[in-house]
């Protein structure tokens, strides 16, 4: 799971996991003022500093171990090392005009690396100001991106996420034998 700061990252391992999710928040500080764009997330004071994990069965042969990232740019050094291995990501967007820029960075960071993605539109506020064409035009996703609406606080919801991610990121792997795409 990655995305911007306060796209709802925590809230989404939490709401999914089969097992108490091991998070790493720690208080917002007046030192991080300067550095954390808040605007739209003004009442957060928690953030992720290494790292979320749950784990969701999907079905008997298939289970995720998932991973959130921290969101603020300070914290990227540790993106490396939760991606090393993954088959997919689930990037999180909030749609809200003040925070949809959160995660162009995020998209750039698994298109670089060739990581296969799906794009989830946290509707935790019931807000969109965008239809989805104008959030994939915005994020310069290609039609190739699977893109979803969610609530990172609803079970079903997310778990209908994360089934799309694992379709899309099993279509992409190799078939044995064959050499993987470059």
């Amino acid at each position: 799971m990655a995305g911007g700061f306060g796209t709802g990252k925590t809230t989404l391992v939490g709401s999914v996991s089969e097992i108490p999710p091991l998070t790493t928040e720690e208080l917002l500080t007046e030192a991080s003022k300067p550095v954390d764009d808040l605007a739209g997330v003004e009442s957060k004071t928690n953030t992720t500093v290494a790292l979320d994990f749950g784990r969701r069965t999907i079905n008997d042969e298939v289970v995720l171990y998932l991973f959130g990232t921290p969101g603020q740019d300070r914290f990227w050094f540790m993106w490396d090392e939760l991606a090393l291995g993954a088959l997919g990501a689930l990037v999180l967007v909030d749609p809200r005009p003040a925070r949809l820029n959160s995660s162009f960075a995020a998209v750039d960071y698994f298109e670089a690396r060739r990581i296969p993605y799906v794009v989830g539109v946290n509707m935790f506020h019931g807000v969109c100001a965008y239809e989805d064409h104008e959030i994939r035009s915005a994020l310069k996703l290609g039609t190739e991106v699977p893109f979803v609406r969610l609530d990172a606080r609803d079970r079903e919801s997310v778990r209908r996420a994360l089934i799309r991610l694992t379709e899309h990121a099993l279509a992409r792997l190799p078939v044995l034998g064959e050499p993987a795409a470059r």
